[in-house]
């Protein structure tokens, strides 16, 4: 699939690996996404292999390393694809606590607040924070691809953990409620693990409404 220089587009793949939080280690599967044209893009998300998210990315000029939260599974090798393609990481401060448990040696290099705004290939891409899965986790709404890419933050069936360090139910739930489901109905949900679903389908099946 192409898109000219302007017209941007949604490639993905899947890349396997592990996550690893309060001394435990799960093999998991990561969505690999990238945003763009067929001249540039942004990574969301930089799991597990560099190699596998290269090969989606193509020849592009990567803009950035958009991380929706610090787990390592999500984090692993932003680093290296920053000296592989010279792209900014992108992160929300409030998940520095996680980054340095993925990355003492390494920083990102530019904070993402609410509200946040990038544009690739003439398409915007605005940051939405929705912390409870971790504290700094964001989502990244595109309107004009009538989508949003969700990290961890929800998912086909219900909303990311909460089981572990640095996060919370009740305020994943809230994040969910008041920041997500104020998006159109008939919004894709692009998730960090696992099928897509759509705004509307998750607000009639979740359990705390709308």
């Amino acid at each position: 699939m192409t898109a000219p220089r302007g017209q941007a587009r949604i490639d993905h793949a899947v890349t396997s690996g592990t996550f690893t939080l309060d001394g435990q280690t799960f093999p998991v599967d990561n969505n690999i996404w990238v945003v763009g044209d067929d001249a540039e893009c942004v990574v969301i998300d930089a799991p597990h292999s560099v190699t596998d998210i290269l090969a989606v990315v193509g020849g592009r000029t990567v803009k950035a390393i958009l991380c929706t939260h610090a787990h390592d599974d999500h984090v692993r090798v932003a680093p290296e694809l920053r000296d592989r393609t010279g792209a900014p990481i992108l992160l929300h401060p409030d998940d520095k606590p996680l980054w340095q448990l993925a990355h003492s040696a390494h920083t990102w290099d530019r904070n993402v607040y609410d509200g946040y705004e990038i544009t690739v290939a003439g398409t915007a891409l605005r940051a939405l924070h929705t912390p409870g899965h971790a504290p700094g986790a964001v989502c990244y709404f595109a309107p004009e691809l009538g989508c949003v890419f969700t990290g961890d933050t929800l998912f086909q069936g219900g909303p990311g953990a909460t089981g572990r360090s640095y996060s919370d139910e009740d305020l994943i739930k809230q994040s969910i409620r008041a920041r997500l489901f104020a998006l159109p109905e008939d919004t894709v949900v692009h998730t960090g693990h696992g099928a897509d679903t759509t705004i509307g389908t998750e607000r009639k099946l979740l359990g705390f409404g709308a």
